[in-house]
């Protein structure tokens, strides 16, 4: 391979990340996938549109994980979430917008996981990239009338998953309000963290198997209230919490001294907390730690 082909690879490196991240919900798989994307290009002969082609063997590496994925996140134990990823950095591309930040969010990438990989190629590719559809149907070797209705058919099946409306799956949450929530946990203000909780508000907690997490959802404001209150993925002796843009939102980076031991991601509707994503074991989840994020908790 030539130093001209490597460079031309490289130029178009982070946006295949972005597109298999987007398609696997994986920051290892996604970067598996590039890797196997630069193998096939180091034995592709003359490519005419190099990003046409590696976003077209890319989408269907991921389209190939899919399927064991799936089974694997059926038999899993506890909640599964998606790995997530700080994106100040710009890891997953621009994300200028409420619709670009919605599209990586950790609540939606969970939504993305009703879909089969047909439609979950066709949404990312339409919505995160912008493709035509008839670009769409170059990639997945089929027709503009099927791209439109994957597509159609996908955003229909999102559409029920919000309870058929066209509301979003979850609104980062402004500063002042996270650290509201903070100061509440870390008090164990019971009734300070029930303020600034919504009613219905969920916490969602993934611990990769490896570590002790509610293996179900966590739902009321009394109910969750008491669990953040002692559970140590919030509070604990030297545990303390830094603020990063998680998947495009603020979240929470939880260290116990120099170790990672979790990732938070609150949201929220009507003013309150409505919804908390917890990675209790981010130890591989793909997340790169600059060191100049602001403690909020000294």
């Amino acid at each position: 391979m030539t130093v001209d082909a490597v460079a031309e690879f490289e130029r178009h490196r982070s946006k295949l990340f972005g597109l298999a991240y987007r398609m696997l919900g994986s920051a290892e798989e996604a970067e598996d996938v590039v890797q196997d994307t630069f193998l096939r290009w180091h034995q592709a002969s003359t490519v005419e549109s190099p990003w046409a082609w590696l976003a077209k063997v890319a989408t269907n590496l991921c389209a190939n994980r899919l399927a064991s994925a799936r089974a694997r996140r059926e038999s899993y134990v506890g909640c599964w979430l998606p790995e997530p990823v700080l994106t100040a950095g710009g890891a997953l591309g621009p994300l200028d917008s409420a619709e670009q930040r919605e599209f990586v969010s950790l609540a939606f990438l969970v939504l993305l996981e009703r879909l089969n990989p047909s439609e979950r190629a066709v949404f990312v590719l339409r919505e995160a990239f912008d493709y035509s559809h008839r670009e769409v149907a170059e990639v997945i070797d089929s027709s503009e009338a099927n791209s439109r209705q994957l597509y159609t058919r996908a955003r229909r099946r999102l559409a029920e998953a919000r309870g058929g409306s066209a509301r979003r799956a979850g609104q980062a949450c402004p500063r002042a309000l996270v650290e509201s929530f903070l100061a509440a946990a870390e008090q164990g203000d019971l009734p300070g963290l029930e303020k600034v909780l919504a009613e219905d508000v969920t916490v969602w907690v993934d611990g990769g198997g490896r570590v002790g997490a509610a293996r179900r959802p966590i739902s009321g404001v009394s109910q969750v209230a008491r669990y953040l209150v002692g559970s140590s993925s919030i509070a604990g002796q030297g545990v303390r919490l830094s603020a990063a843009e998680v998947n495009g939102a603020l979240g929470l980076l939880a260290w116990a001294g120099e170790e990672l031991v979790g990732v938070l991601v609150p949201e929220t509707s009507g003013g309150r907390i409505s919804g908390i994503r917890i990675v209790a074991n981010p130890t591989n989840s793909g997340c790169h730690i600059p060191e100049a994020y602001p403690v909020l908790n000294g």
